[in-house]
Order: C-alpha cells, then sequence, then structure tokens
C-alpha cells in the first residue's frame, strides 16, 4: 500500500469513529421529517452507498428508496442506478420525492441539477446541503469537506452558496422553500461549536406552479 492509500485509509478511519455514524443518524432523522407522509417511492440524487437511505427507512418504513449516482460503488445498501451527472434516466414526475444530500456543493452548476430533481419529482424535492454564511464559512466547509471527502477520492469543487444565491437556484430550478431547519445535531460537543453553526441545512423544496 502506498503512502497516498495509507494516508487516505487513515483519513477515513477517523472521520468514521468519530463522525460518520452520528452524521447518518442525524441526516436520517432530519429527511425522515421533512419528507411528507404519504410519499412513497422516493430517489436519493447522488446516493453514495446508501447508508443514509436505508437509516431513513428504518424511520420510515414505508418509504422504498433507491439510489442514482454517478459512480456506483462495489457494495450499496440500496438499489443504485448509474447516470452521466447531467440527466436522470427516469421519466417525468416517477417519484413522490427526491432527495439530494451534500450533493451540490460537489457540482459546478446546482441549479440544473436541482432542474433534474424536479422534473422526476411529482412531489418535494428536499435538499441537505451547506449554508456559506457566518465568519470564516468558507474556510470551515472546505476543511469539512476535505476530511469526509478526500480518502474516497470525491471532486472538491467547493461550491458553497449563501442564503441568496440558494434561493436564486432553487427559483432557477422551479421549486421554492417550503420548510427548512438548521441546527441537525450533526457533531458531538465540542465539534459542534466549530462545524454546527448556521453552516448545514435540510430543506424541503414545492414546484413553484403547484404550491
Amino acid at each position: 500500500m502506498s503512502a497516498s492509500q495509507e494516508g487516505k485509509r487513515l483519513l477515513n478511519a477517523v472521520h468514521g469513529a468519530l463522525i460518520f455514524g452520528r452524521r447518518v443518524g442525524a441526516l436520517a432523522d432530519a429527511l425522515a421529517a421533512a419528507i411528507p407522509h404519504g410519499a412513497t417511492r422516493v430517489l436519493d440524487l447522488g446516493c453514495g452507498d446508501g447508508q443514509v437511505a436505508k437509516a431513513l427507512m428504518q424511520r420510515r418504513p414505508e418509504l422504498n428508496i433507491e439510489g442514482v449516482d454517478v459512480f456506483v460503488r462495489p457494495k450499496t445498501h440500496i438499489p443504485v442506478t448509474r447516470y452521466d451527472g447531467e440527466t436522470l434516466p427516469f421519466a417525468d414526475d416517477l417519484f413522490d420525492c427526491v432527495t439530494i444530500v451534500d450533493v451540490l456543493h460537489h457540482t459546478d452548476e446546482p441549479a440544473k441539477v436541482l432542474t433534474e430533481a424536479a422534473r422526476v419529482a411529482r412531489g418535494s424535492v428536499v435538499v441537505k446541503d451547506h449554508l456559506r454564511e457566518g465568519f470564516a464559512a468558507g474556510p470551515t466547509l472546505r476543511l469539512m469537506d476535505w476530511v469526509g471527502n478526500r480518502g474516497h477520492d470525491v471532486r472538491l469543487p467547493y461550491n458553497y452558496l449563501d442564503a441568496k444565491e440558494w434561493a436564486n437556484a432553487f427559483a432557477q430550478a422551479g421549486l421554492a422553500e417550503v420548510s427548512r431547519r438548521e441546527k441537525l445535531g450533526l457533531y458531538a460537543v465540542p465539534l459542534n461549536l466549530f462545524f454546527e453553526r448556521r453552516l448545514h441545512f435540510v430543506s424541503r423544496l414545492a414546484h413553484i406552479n403547484r404550491v
């Protein structure tokens, strides 16, 4: 094993021990609260290995979640379809809800990804992402992103948006925010004092022409 591979392995092990397990549970709790009751078929856009989706279905057993990602990992916890990062391989209005968890800041044009999510969602689009607001928000988010993703070779464009930019991206996709939660409990004390703040949100979005 090369020094680079060993470094990534160590980084992943530390992140997994200190952060990942708690993060999965906290995200599943927030998503379970955000997805409207009555939804059953859900698409997890950019699902990774599907651990968050699996935890979400444990909290909401009526949900049937499948994933889509540009890279399908060798082992996944839910069925995953590969896509090209631009056009989702699904018909219009096929899903009751689409979730997008910590994906949009890895893209160059979040509004385009949101537009595709809106196309295949007849109901809500639920987004968990970062908010570039407050003291040293940009550098803090870069650090979190690097620690959590460098070991998995995830693309890191560090494309964090502020509140106005998020509102514009939602509007371009024909979506409007109907609920938001910022206190997610992703980090234990004292890490939450530095890494939580107002840097994270979960928003439920609805089609503007259907609100």
